[in-house]
């Protein structure tokens, strides 16, 4: 009796979604090398972050030395600190000792070797481990979605960008989704773990926990009570640091930010207003807004009706609530793409919840949605390849991606694209960069394609 059989009698709600994609591994392996091999030139983002990460060691918070310079800093008591949560800093430590990490300053030739290993061993991870969870239930919702749902997320969303960046994004996706897997289990104190871990990486992932607090609620007081004592080592963590470099556990960073930023975060809550058209038409339509480069959302979005109706109305709802919060923060703040960065990325947390939504998605209108996670993969492969490059360009993508695309079949090595790309580690195997360009291009394509003819191809052995 295979696993549909055997479940066909019990309430959708009442069991856990998870079985393993075919060809898991293999899917895997290319998206790494579809997104993990890029080397993106360094920013303010690692530089906030990495500081922290290279004081630690010396049993130091503040480290003014690295951080002179930098607009991404915290100023109190005539030093300078991260002005980022500190939980990826921390994650960070390891590694950075392992490759000795140098200050900024260093961060060129080798050194950028060793800041793109310490990202790889942060975001990377988290955008792997985020997809494999994310295509492990999309399996056990709809059989044959989980390896194109694996891929379109991790490959075709902003999150294939920011995984081999310093930011936060793509950790707190992991950590938050994670937790709500976690409570859907019934497991809440390891769900409140992970959640406060979440909490640790980016200050946003409150409103995921706050949003899983009240699924467990369902589960009556006690497993509430479990969920909030499961919280307490990450937030009593985030509270020392808080205590230790700014005087109080109720101090964040953000009460300290650079000049640079502390009118805009001033007002509002920590700059964030009423949702305005600007924003709204910047996130979802912009030149690098969420609709444009990954369309296959939309069907994502669909999907998550699907969910309801099949039974799955609280575990539907956690993942809708989720995405209308992350999307109303995003349509608020002051600067809806974050600065430097190839998109909203503020909205990246929610990305894992939304996509849950790929698997009725491609359950019940496969071509379409085929087609759409095509898209999404070539322009987010584009984004990926550029964006570093292009945001400081005037004009940016004249538009979009799309435009950008189009122009690299007929002017080749002069297209945008090809002018922007950055370093490779696969140059480092004797590929050119054009040829390292490709491979990034070729590895996404080269997944979905792989994910959905097995797929194709299970269907067609359980036909027979």
């Amino acid at each position: 009796m295979d696993r549909t059989t055997a479940e066909a009698g019990t309430p959708a709600s009442a069991r856990f979604p998870w079985a393993r994609p075919r060809h898991e591994r293999l899917l895997l392996l290319l998206v790494a090398v579809a997104t993990l091999t890029v080397v993106q030139p360094h920013g303010a983002q690692d530089v906030s972050r990495m500081c922290l990460t290279l004081a630690v060691p010396h049993a130091r918070l503040s480290n003014d030395s690295c951080l002179a310079g930098n607009g991404d800093l915290a100023s109190f008591g005539g030093h300078s600190y991260s002005d980022k949560a500190p939980g990826l800093s921390f994650l960070a430590i390891p590694i950075a000792e392992a490759v000795r990490l140098p200050p900024p300053t260093g961060w060129e030739g080798d050194g950028a070797l060793q800041l793109w290993a310490v990202r790889i061993s942060t975001g990377g991870i988290a955008l792997l481990g985020c997809a494999m969870l994310l295509g492990r239930v999309a399996e056990g919702l709809a059989s044959r979605s989980g390896g194109p749902a694996l891929v379109t997320f991790a490959a075709g969303t902003l999150m294939s960008s920011l995984a081999a960046a310093n930011f936060d994004e793509a950790p707190a996706a992991l950590l938050g989704f994670a937790a709500f897997l976690l409570a859907w289990r019934r497991r809440p104190v390891a769900a409140g773990i992970v959640g406060g871990a979440a909490i640790l990486v980016e200050y946003q992932a409150a409103l995921i926990v706050a949003v899983i607090a009240l699924y467990v609620a369902f589960g009556g007081v006690r497993s509430v009570g479990r969920y909030l004592l499961g919280l307490l080592p990450g937030v009593a963590l985030l509270g020392l640091y808080d205590w230790a470099a700014f005087g109080s556990p109720l101090h964040l960073s953000y009460r300290y930010v650079s000049v640079l930023f502390a009118a805009q975060q001033s007002q509002g809550f920590f700059g964030i207003h009423a949702p305005r058209w600007h924003a709204i038409r910047l996130v979802l339509v912009g030149d690098r807004g969420l609709v444009v480069d990954a369309p296959v959302l939309l069907l994502a979005l669909a999907g998550l009706a699907i969910l309801w109706r099949q039974g799955l109305r609280r575990e539907s709802a956690v993942c809708a609530i989720v995405t209308l919060s992350f999307l109303v923060l995003e349509f608020g703040y002051y600067d809806p793409y974050g600065g430097h960065s190839p998109g909203p990325r503020f909205f990246i947390p929610a990305l894992p919840f939304l996509a849950l939504g790929l698997a009725p998605a491609f359950a019940r209108w496969r071509t379409a949605t085929s087609l759409l996670a095509l898209c999404s993969v070539l322009a987010s492969s584009g984004i990926l390849l550029s964006w570093p490059a292009a945001v400081n360009t005037p004009g940016r993508y004249h538009w979009s991606i799309w435009r950008e695309l189009a122009l690299v079949p007929v002017q080749g090595e002069a297209s945008e694209i090809a002018r922007w790309a950055p370093a490779n580690v696969l140059t480092k195997l004797g590929v050119g960069p054009l040829g390292a360009e490709a491979a990034v291009f070729a590895a996404s394509v080269a997944a979905l394609g792989l994910a959905l003819w097995a797929g194709r191809a299970r269907a067609t052995r359980a036909g027979a």
